[in-house]
């Protein structure tokens, strides 16, 4: 009964509390009703109402967008919570699975469970109805790849090694990494599908050029990234190839010119202007590469950095600086997407020849780039998305909104900059993940009076071997490659 009382005592304070609150409400909602005053100056003389009628016109409008907003409530969540799943965690989780972290499979498991929800809700949102499209029957690929993934990773978290289980485990283990780094580029094209299909662009007439500005957006974003990864943490692997990486530009270079060659004109019509344009844009591009692929060795046989790959986009983005169109604004969309590549080719050109001075990197191991290196796949990212920006139906659009070029062109940036954090952040998770404890350089060891050089760093390192040969038996096999037995160092063996 003691306990009853103190426990009733204690919750006193929490009732008296929410009647205060409640009584503060109901006073406020009296002041307000005496303080609304019943008006009768706009009332028109021998009648009992006002003019305006209890619906009006206005009122109607607002309750039909509300309905249709609430209508389309179901088909938003299916289009967040999508771009949730494929657009950050499926690449964050391969970034995860990568460097081997145990946060790999909650992460996936997690992206898997809410792709999941957004596949049957773009199924069920019953809000408005779609013409057949590519987003729609693309769906059914997508989700089948991602139930291959799917079994593909439960399977090897069952560790089945005996038997067939361990002669086909490696390539269980090749066909989950393919998978898995695919997925990023079919979820990219998957997105762009399903804003092309909520808009209703892409049809008819307007196929070609629409296909034209989203591919050459894409590849323009893709060159940025390729170019993050070499710069961040793929110069050991460059360094391993033998080759500069002008080298693999001006290969990229020459068999995407040789592609816009045959393919920019329908060969048998007539010749238009932008079909002249397009195609002496592709010559220019294979002319040019064939001349970076030569000029990127030396008389020896050795990597030599060169300009060409620089020198293309900047003649690029000049071309289509002067790209006649039809609108005002989507002439200075394509000009300042032309501005922008420009920017992106003397960018790459002032940092090989006065950054890096042909040097592949500053720093010896390349973990420590020059902030102005980052400015050209920046660059280069903005320019693609300004470029997949600018298809004839998407300016019409925002023309008849009423919204400026310049307002414009500043949200599509500030998509630019968003995309570029998350390739950075995605880039910082596998380098500060990726290097072993063992590789990183020991601090620096003050030397006192009467300690020979080196000595106390040696005892650090001496220390370190053995800690590892103590914990050699209880590291997991899921750190190493599949199918590599460890070896074992002997205490002789260890280094002293």
């Amino acid at each position: 009964m003691a306990a009853f009382g103190a426990r009733k005592r204690r919750d006193l304070p929490s009732h008296r509390s929410q009647m205060l609150f409640l009584a503060l409400i109901i006073s406020c909602l009296v002041e307000r009703s005496q303080a609304h005053e019943h008006h009768t100056d706009e009332i028109p003389e021998g009648q009992a109402v006002s003019a305006e009628p209890l619906v009006s016109l206005s009122w109607i409008r607002s309750r039909i967008t509300w309905l249709i907003v609430r209508k389309d409530t179901i088909l938003w969540i299916h289009i967040l919570i999508q771009i949730l799943a494929f657009g950050i965690i499926f690449p964050s989780g391969m970034v995860l699975g990568i460097v081997r972290s145990r946060w790999h499979v909650p992460v996936q498991t997690a992206g898997a469970v809410i792709a999941i929800l957004g596949y049957f809700l773009g199924h069920a949102h019953g809000g408005r109805q779609f013409a057949p499209n590519v987003h729609a029957s693309f769906a059914t690929s997508l989700m089948l790849m991602l139930f291959t993934q799917i079994v593909l990773g439960i399977y090897l978290r069952l560790h089945l090694t005996r038997g067939i289980h361990g002669r086909i485990r490696r390539y269980i283990v090749i066909g989950h990494g393919v998978v898995g780094k695919i997925m990023p580029i079919v979820s990219w094209i998957q997105m762009l599908f399903g804003g092309i299909a909520a808009l209703g662009f892409c049809r008819d007439d307007h196929f070609g050029q629409c296909l034209a500005h989203f591919i050459m957006g894409s590849a323009f974003i893709g060159y940025g990234i390729v170019l993050m990864i070499l710069l961040l943490v793929g110069q050991s692997w460059l360094k391993r190839t033998g080759r500069s990486q002008e080298f693999f530009d001006s290969s990229l270079i020459t068999a995407w010119g040789i592609v816009n060659s045959f393919t920019e004109h329908r060969w048998g019509q007539a010749w238009e202007g932008n079909d002249i344009q397009h195609t002496s844009m592709g010559v220019v591009w294979w002319c040019a590469g064939l001349v970076g692929i030569w000029l990127s060795r030396k008389r020896h046989g050795g990597p030599k950095r060169n300009l060409i790959p620089g020198i293309v986009i900047f003649l690029t983005g000049w071309a289509m600086s002067g790209h006649a169109q039809a609108l005002h604004l989507s002439t200075m969309v394509h000009g300042v997407f032309g501005y922008t590549l420009m920017a992106a080719g003397l960018t790459r050109i002032i940092e090989i020849s006065f950054i890096l001075r042909d040097r592949n990197t500053l720093s010896e191991d390349g973990t420590d780039p020059n902030s102005f290196q980052y400015l050209t796949p920046f660059l280069l990212c903005a320019s693609g998305f300004l470029f997949m920006g600018a298809t004839e139906e998407q300016m019409v659009l925002v023309a008849g909104a009423g919204v400026s070029h310049v307002s414009y062109i500043l949200v599509l940036y500030s998509f630019a900059f968003l995309f570029f954090l998350f390739v950075n952040m995605l880039l910082h998770l596998y380098a500060v993940n990726a290097a072993s404890p063992t590789q990183k350089p020991l601090p620096p060891v003050p030397l006192g009076n009467g300690h020979a050089r080196g000595t106390r760093q040696a005892d650090a390192r001496r220390a370190r071997d053995a800690e590892e040969f103590e914990l050699e038996g209880l590291i997991s096999e899921e750190e190493d490659s599949v199918d590599t037995p460890r070896k074992v160092e002997r205490p002789s063996e260890v280094a002293t």
